[in-house]
């Protein structure tokens, strides 16, 4: 991984989030969220599930968390790449291969997902705004992606 990976800037209402994503680990999955993200589909999609020490999931259209992208899911791209602060991981089903448009960032070491989900990027910039997402499954008011775009 260097400084010359591919970066997603992410606008939440509390402020911006760069994150740095990782083709080497995970290039489908990253070809993805890059292109909803070019087509505005994350923009005024909230965070649904916000559980403090552990992650925040967003990306779902529907904010229930059910919901996805019209494309069609993902094969896994697992790696040895460890769940820790700021990493930014693929949600899915009990299906390994049902990754689609919902991700999460973790808030702390999550070491038990290793191997398990799809990582794909690292919040090198503004995690601060990350933490100060209302937390709850779902919150009461949740927090929102305002923009997300390929930076």
């Amino acid at each position: 991984m260097t400084d010359t990976n591919p970066m997603l800037h992410m606008t939440l209402e509390s402020g911006d989030v760069k994150i740095r994503l990782r083709p080497d680990l995970a290039p489908k999955h990253v070809e993805r969220i890059t292109s909803l993200a070019d087509k505005g589909f994350y923009d005024d999609v909230v965070f649904h599930r916000v559980i403090d020490g552990f992650m925040a999931q967003g990306g779902d259209p529907t904010g229930t968390g059910t919901g996805g992208s019209d494309e069609p899911d993902l094969p896994a791209e697992f790696s040895d790449e460890p769940h820790v602060r700021g990493v930014c991981s693929m949600a899915r089903t009990m299906n390994p291969n049902s990754a689609n448009s919902q991700f999460f960032i973790c808030f702390d070491d999550a070491r038990f997902l290793d191997g398990q989900y799809t990582v794909w990027g690292e919040v090198v910039e503004g995690m601060e705004h990350i933490d100060a997402l209302p937390k709850g499954e779902p919150p009461r008011n949740p927090g929102k992606i305002v923009k997300m775009r390929p930076a």
